[in-house]
């Protein structure tokens, strides 16, 4: 990021909180909504008499996205449970906020808006929770990986074949992290990131919105392991994925989704030797089941996210996919006696 720009006061806040204790991101946005049954009347906000703004004759049941304008109370609450949980940051629920994931609903049109939306339902709950406690919270803009790979073709009769190039994929991060922004995020989080040239695009895009804003905010950075070869699915080992991010300097770098904590430890102690950086890991609930679900227990995901804590592997941690405000509880009980991990310093 450019010398240039005005540090977020944010960077002294979470900077000193770091040092004290391993911080705690929150868990699943989608399992939440899940559990409550909505139907294609909730998503689009017929069944509340509100009329979405922007037309489209898409399908939108399982578009969570766009429940931050149609149920905003909906989202807001899931934040607010995740903060009460014990969750000091949380993650706008935009993780398919391009115009890419977004054209799959004929939404594009809707990007601004849904990304503002989602900063502000965030910011409500944490300043909901903060009211109740008095304890600081933060929001993390949350840019999704988007459904095309910048690397791979993904016709195999066709190698050379791209479906989405790097400025297509620059300029639909910039247009969300610009609105991200606008709607009152703390910090920015590129996150499940399979292909490492994808996040190039979302990490070039962030500066580009943080120049424009003229303030640098926190970058997160998280990759995700795809299967037992401990690479990224373009790739990448942990150590080759840090040494290509590690120029945009970012506040945390480490692993989230597609493997439970047991299966991620491994690649995640990788990560944690190479990077000058806090480490952040937010694991599944273990693997899903043949019908899609997480089993594993709050307890269960909480013990094995305490090893990470116990043997110095972290500074922030949480889950994804699977976890509820119930496993964020549990986690952020199991590490609160464990000291954050210490950054190293290289030469």
């Amino acid at each position: 990021m450019s010398g240039k720009l005005t540090l977020s006061p944010v960077f002294e806040a979470l900077n000193r909180a770091a040092r004290e204790r391993i911080l705690i991101l929150d868990g699943a946005m989608g399992t939440q909504i899940q559990t409550l049954g909505l139907d294609e009347g909730d998503f689009t906000g017929t069944s509340s008499g509100q009329s979405l703004r922007h037309r489209t004759e898409h399908p939108q049941k399982g578009n969570n996205d766009l429940l931050s304008l149609t149920q905003p109370k909906v989202i807001e609450e899931i934040h607010y449970k995740f903060a009460m949980a014990g969750a000091e940051i949380v993650e706008t629920n935009t993780f398919s906020s391009t115009t890419i994931a977004q054209a799959d609903y004929g939404l594009q049109a809707a990007v601004h808006d849904l990304n503002v939306a989602g900063a502000q339902a965030a910011r409500r709950a944490m300043d909901r929770a903060t009211a109740e406690d008095g304890k600081p919270r933060y929001v993390a803009g949350a840019l999704g990986p988007t459904n095309r790979t910048a690397s791979i073709s993904p016709d195999v009769n066709d190698p050379g074949f791209r479906a989405i190039s790097f400025d297509g994929l620059r300029v639909a991060y910039l247009e969300q992290a610009t609105a991200l922004i606008e709607g009152g995020v703390d910090l920015l989080l590129i996150e499940t990131i399979f292909d490492t040239l994808n996040a190039k695009a979302a990490i070039f895009a962030c500066g580009q919105a943080m120049q424009a804003h003229g303030r640098q905010l926190p970058l997160m950075i998280s990759g995700t392991i795809t299967d037992a070869s401990g690479r990224t699915l373009s790739g990448q080992t942990p150590t080759a994925f840090w040494y290509s991010v590690s120029h945009a300097r970012p506040w945390t770098v480490g692993l989230n989704c597609a493997l439970g904590a047991e299966a991620m430890r491994p690649h995640l102690s990788e990560i944690s030797g190479v990077a000058d950086t806090l480490v952040c890991a937010y694991p599944n609930a273990g693997l899903p089941n043949a019908f899609g679900q997480y089993d594993e227990g709050p307890e269960d995901t909480a013990q094995q996210v305490a090893e990470f804590a116990r043997e110095g592997l972290v500074n922030v941690v949480g889950g994804c996919c699977g976890t509820t405000p119930e496993h964020i509880r549990a986690i952020a009980e199991a590490v609160a006696e464990h000291s954050p991990r210490k950054v190293p310093e290289y030469a």
